[in-house]
């Protein structure tokens, strides 16, 4: 079995109380199913672009990204191809260009656009997708994905056995190419100092003060991933609190352990973490080498300190 790993993005966009879904057509990855607009994020690419890029090849429309509203991983298993494809789906709030919504007509003219009405058949041929704009009400009468029904607040419902299925032949991995999806923390403690890890000799970035976390393992929600990351590097306890944002690393010539560049792809999203009870940080043998020390610090200590790019906009973002 080769265990995947992918990284999906699907935006939530709201018109006069409606909620723009989309249903996808036999050869989706729901085929049938009703869904939030997005899909997977290519190599590279910053998921703020890849699911403006989504939604305007799925829908025609030109949105811009608001905050992100939540990050769900799930695993699913296709026999056939021996493999089992891990995702971590982002949800992002969208909101549409000026005009773009107007009477729902898109810019080839034709409006594809409307209100679900019963005895509507699912799209068919390829990955090609219907589109509603459906109440809160209505969405919680259609087969909606468990990620989409979570992120607008109605009951998330298995999906039926054999739904889900690849939408292409799985391609073969670049051997140079690497995607690491990643959950990081802000750790503060009641007095508000800040918990920082620095990256340990031999891996890219060495030197530098971090956020605790890491990548998550196959299978692992990424506020799991996060509240072990901090056991293993800080030995804290903490409680996830709001998503801060995401972060895009593209590294073409990363050098690290594995003693060759490789092409890395970084996607890594940053949580708000509080410590009630802070100890002694104290990094485990099971951090796996990439942590070299950590330490509690204020802000001030925290800003004179050589920083990671994610640990100073994070600083700078929700450390004052």
């Amino acid at each position: 079995m080769d265990f995947l790993r992918r990284v999906g993005v699907y935006g939530v966009l709201w018109d006069s109380g409606r909620v723009l879904v989309v249903r996808d057509g036999v050869g989706g990855e729901f085929p049938g199913i009703w869904r939030l607009p997005g899909g997977a994020v290519s190599h590279a690419e910053h998921p703020e672009r890849a699911v403006v890029r989504e939604v305007a090849e799925q829908v025609g429309l030109t949105v811009t990204v608001g905050r992100l509203r939540a990050v769900v991983a799930d695993v699913v298993t296709y026999p056939e191809d021996a493999v089992a494809l891990h995702t971590d789906r982002l949800l992002f709030e969208l909101a549409a260009s000026d005009g773009a919504l107007r009477d729902g007509v898109q810019g080839d003219g034709v409006s594809r656009v409307g209100v679900l009405r019963a005895g509507v058949p699912p799209g068919v041929g390829g990955g090609a997708v219907d589109q509603a704009w459906l109440t809160l009400a209505e969405a919680a009468r259609v087969p909606l994905t468990p990620f989409s029904a979570e992120v607008l607040g109605l009951p998330a419902t298995p999906l039926p056995t054999g739904t889900r299925r690849s939408a292409a032949p799985f391609p073969p991995s670049h051997p140079d190419r690497r995607l690491r999806f990643g959950a990081y923390g802000l750790v503060t403690d009641p007095a508000g100092r800040i918990l920082l890890t620095e990256i340990a000799a031999g891996y890219p970035g060495a030197g530098l003060w971090h956020l605790p976390g890491g990548g998550t393992d196959h299978g692992e929600q990424p506020a799991t991933g996060l509240l072990r990351e901090l056991v293993e590097e800080g030995g804290q306890r903490g409680r996830v609190g709001e998503i801060l944002g995401v972060n895009n690393l593209h590294n073409p010539a990363a050098l690290g352990p594995e003693g060759r560049p490789l092409d890395w792809h970084g996607v890594r999203v940053i949580y708000r973490v509080l410590v009630d009870v802070p100890t002694d940080a104290v990094v485990t043998e099971s951090a796996g080498g990439s942590t070299a020390r950590a330490g509690w610090f204020t802000r001030d200590q925290a800003l004179d300190l050589p920083l990671s790019d994610i640990a100073e906009w994070a600083i700078g973002q929700g450390g004052r």
